[in-house]
C-alpha cells in the first residue's frame, strides 16, 4: 500500500535527521507533520514520496493556500519537503527533486479556488440526478431542471461570470453555430464556443424547460405604454423576456438564486462550489490541458493578460512536462 510505503520513508528520513543530523525532538516533529501532509495528498492520487513531481509540489502548496494557510506556514512546508528530497538523492532513492526551482510561497499569487474534474462531472450530473430521484416534486421539476443543468454546462464551457449568465438573452446564443456571444465587464464583447455537452443541455432547456417556464406570466400591475407603438418587450413577468435564463412565470432570474443553484447542485462532490468556482475551473482544466494563456484570456474576457496570469504557473507545468516527455535531450542518460 502507497501509505505503508510512505511510512517507510518518512521512517528513514526521520532516522537521518536524529541520528545524522542531531535535530531535537521539536523539530523532528514539525518535519514529520508537515512531511505526513504531503504523504496523505499523495496517497489521494495513488502516488509515492519517492515519485512526487514538481506538479505535486506545486498544487500541494497551492492546496494549503486555498485553504487560508499562511505563507511562513507554506514556506516551512517547503523547507521540509526540499530536506526530505535531498536525503532521497543522497541516498540515491530518487534522480530527480521535485521541490528544485520552486519560488519561495511570498512570491506566489494565489490562484482562485477551482473544482477538481470528477467534483465538476459530479456537479454538473446534479440536476438530472435529482428529478430522476424524485427529489423534485413540483409540476415545474423537468423545467427547473432542465435549465439548471444547462446555466451549469454554460458556466463551466464558457467559464460566464454570473452578471453575463443573468443577463444573456436569446439573441447571444448562437447555438448552430456553437458559440455564444457574451457581454462582459465595461460592456466588452467576447464570442465563447461551446462544446457538445453544453450544446445539448442548451437545446433541452430551449425545446422542453424554457416554455414551460414562460408559462403563467405575471400580469404587469402598472403597465409602461409602449413606444412609437410597439410591443413592449423584457417586463420580468412578460411571457416573451428576450433573456436566456428565465425564472417561473417569465420572470429575471436574480444573482442570488444562481449562486444557491451552483451551491445545492455541487453538494453531490461532496465539495461546496459557486459560480465563480466553475470559471476558474474551467480556466484551470483549459490550461492543464496545454492550453495557451492568450486563449484563456480571451474566453474569460480579461482585459489585460496580467490578470490572466494567474494562471502561468499552471502553464510551466505543462510546458515542462511536455518538453521532458518530447525533448531529446530533456532527459539525463
Amino acid at each position: 500500500m502507497a501509505a505503508d510505503a510512505n511510512a517507510r520513508v518518512l521512517s528513514g528520513f526521520l532516522d537521518y535527521l536524529r541520528i545524522e543530523k542531531g535535530l531535537a525532538r521539536n523539530s523532528i516533529s514539525a518535519y514529520a507533520t508537515d512531511i505526513l501532509q504531503f504523504s496523505e495528498f499523495l496517497e489521494k492520487e495513488k502516488r509515492l514520496l519517492p515519485t512526487a513531481r514538481r506538479s505535486d509540489v506545486r498544487e500541494f502548496l497551492q492546496q494549503l493556500f486555498s485553504h487560508q494557510v499562511d505563507g511562513r506556514s507554506v514556506g516551512r512546508k517547503l523547507s521540509a519537503l526540499r530536506h526530505l528530497y535531498r536525503y532521497l538523492l543522497l541516498d540515491k532513492r530518487i534522480e530527480h527533486d521535485p521541490t528544485l526551482d520552486i519560488e519561495s510561497p511570498r512570491q506566489w499569487k494565489v490562484l482562485p479556488k477551482s473544482l477538481a474534474r470528477d467534483e465538476v462531472e459530479s456537479t454538473l450530473a446534479s440536476p438530472a440526478a435529482l428529478l430522476a430521484t424524485g427529489a423534485r416534486h413540483s409540476k415545474d421539476a423537468a423545467a427547473l431542471a432542465a435549465r439548471d443543468q444547462a446555466m451549469l454546462e454554460l458556466l463551466y464551457a464558457g467559464a460566464l461570470r454570473v452578471s453575463e449568465m443573468v443577463n444573456a438573452t436569446l439573441e447571444d446564443l448562437k447555438l448552430d453555430a456553437g458559440y455564444m456571444l457574451v457581454r462582459g465587464k465595461g460592456d466588452r464583447e467576447r464570442i465563447v464556443p461551446l462544446g457538445r455537452p453544453a450544446q445539448d443541455a442548451l437545446a433541452e432547456y430551449l425545446a422542453q424547460g424554457r416554455p414551460v417556464l414562460a408559462e403563467g406570466k405575471v400580469k404587469n400591475p402598472h403597465p409602461v405604454p409602449p413606444k412609437n407603438g410597439g410591443t413592449r418587450m423584457g417586463h420580468p413577468g412578460h411571457t416573451n423576456s428576450p433573456l436566456l435564463f428565465i425564472a417561473r412565470g417569465g420572470r429575471r432570474l436574480t444573482r442570488q438564486r444562481i449562486w444557491q443553484m451552483v451551491g445545492a447542485a455541487s453538494v453531490a462532490s461532496g465539495r461546496h462550489a459557486s459560480p465563480h468556482m466553475l470559471r476558474h475551473s474551467c480556466a484551470t482544466h483549459m490550461v492543464e490541458n496545454g492550453a495557451d494563456l492568450r486563449t484563456v484570456q480571451t474566453i474569460l474576457g480579461h482585459a489585460d493578460i496580467s490578470t490572466t496570469q494567474i494562471y502561468t504557473h499552471l502553464a510551466l507545468d505543462r510546458l515542462r512536462t511536455v518538453y521532458q516527455k518530447h525533448h531529446p535531450r530533456a532527459k539525463a542518460k
